[in-house]
């Protein structure tokens, strides 16, 4: 087997290798979506928590 005929895939190279692209797309957004939003989290909470404090 070479490298071109493992990338073809036998004609459904196209499909297997759009859904291993979209499976990393997913598997990526599932690891930064919520270390983005704990960093918006803290944020509002330092800001509730210096308005509280009179800073």
């Amino acid at each position: 087997m070479t490298w071109q005929e493992f990338i073809h895939m036998g004609g459904y190279g196209a499909y297997v290798w759009s859904a291993y692209g979209l499976t990393a797309v997913v598997l990526i957004w599932n690891l930064v979506a919520p270390l983005r939003r704990r960093r918006e989290v803290l944020a509002r909470l330092r800001r509730w928590y210096d308005q509280e404090a009179g800073r």
